[in-house]
C-alpha cells in the first residue's frame, strides 16, 4: 500500500502511475478513497487519478492529537502529496469537506492548480455566526462518533462504500478539519483563474444553495446538476459524473 510519511503522519494514496494530467482527488468528512473508484478506473488511461486519505480517515494513519487535525494541516499534505509524486500543478478535484478544501488549497497554493472540480460543497461562511452553528454541528457529530463508535458515523452514498479504521481519527478530523475558521475561502470565489467544474446531484438539499452560490461568483465556472442523485452524486450516478467530468478534462 502506497503512504507518504510526513512529519509522523502516514498519508494513504493510490496513484495509477499514468502520464496523464494528475488529477487530486479528496474525499468528504467520513468517506475514503474508496468513494472514488468509479472515477479512477474510468479516468486511468487518459490521466492520472490520485485519490488519498485525509487525517483521521480510511488507512492514514495520524497521532491523536487534535493539534495536529487542521485545515491548514490538510493543505500542506496535499501539497507535499504533489511534490512527492513530481506534479508540479494538477486538477484538484474534492467532494464535500474534499471540495472545500480544494478551494483552500487554491487560496494557499494557486500556482499548483490547473483546474478545480467541485462536487457537492459549498465555499463556507463569511458571518461569524454562521460559523458558529456550523462548528456546533461539527462537534456534535464529532460527540456521537465518540460515544457511538463507527456505528454512529452514518452518511450518503460516498460513505457507505468507505471504509474506515477508527471512529476516534474521525472525531478528531471533525472538531479540526471539518471546523470552520475564517472567511478566506469564499472571499476568494471571484478572484479564482482556473477552469472551474462543479457538480452537484439533484437530491443534495444541504449544498445546491452553497453549489449555486459558487456558480454565480466563480468567473466561468461550468455547473452540473445530476438528476436522481444525492450527496454522494458520483457513486448514485457514475455514468453522468464521468461524462460531465470527461467532457471538462477534455476541453483543458
Amino acid at each position: 500500500m502506497p503512504y507518504l510519511n510526513r512529519e509522523g503522519v502516514r498519508l494513504y494514496f493510490e496513484d495509477s502511475g499514468g502520464d496523464g494530467v494528475p488529477i487530486l482527488l479528496s474525499h468528504g468528512f467520513g468517506a475514503s478513497t474508496a468513494m472514488w473508484r468509479g472515477q479512477a478506473e474510468a479516468f486511468k488511461d487518459h490521466y492520472r487519478p490520485i485519490p488519498w486519505d485525509m487525517r483521521g480517515h480510511g488507512a492514514t494513519q495520524c497521532p491523536d492529537e487534535l493539534n495536529r487535525y487542521s485545515q491548514a494541516h490538510t493543505e500542506e499534505d496535499m501539497k507535499a502529496l504533489l511534490d512527492h509524486l513530481g506534479a508540479e500543478k494538477a486538477v484538484i478535484a474534492g467532494h464535500s469537506l474534499g471540495g472545500f478544501m480544494s478551494l483552500a488549497f487554491n487560496v494557499r497554493y494557486p500556482e499548483r492548480v490547473k483546474a478545480l472540480v467541485l462536487q457537492g460543497c459549498g465555499p463556507g461562511y463569511r458571518k461569524d455566526a454562521a460559523r458558529v452553528i456550523w462548528n456546533e454541528q461539527a462537534e456534535s457529530r464529532a460527540k456521537s462518533l465518540d460515544e457511538g463508535g463507527l456505528d454512529a458515523l452514518g452518511g450518503n452514498s460516498e460513505v457507505t462504500v468507505s471504509l474506515q479504521n477508527t471512529a476516534a481519527g474521525l472525531a478528531l478530523a471533525a472538531r479540526g478539519i471539518l471546523s470552520q475558521v475564517d472567511a478566506r475561502v469564499i472571499d476568494s470565489l471571484p478572484g479564482i483563474a482556473v477552469p472551474t467544474l462543479i457538480i452537484i446531484g439533484d437530491g443534495d438539499s444541504d449544498y445546491l444553495v452553497g453549489s449555486d452560490y459558487m456558480a454565480s461568483h466563480i468567473p466561468g465556472a461550468v455547473s452540473v446538476v445530476v438528476a436522481d442523485a444525492g450527496h454522494g452524486v458520483n457513486v448514485d450516478q457514475p455514468k453522468a459524473v464521468n461524462l460531465a467530468l470527461g467532457n471538462f478534462l477534455d476541453a483543458l
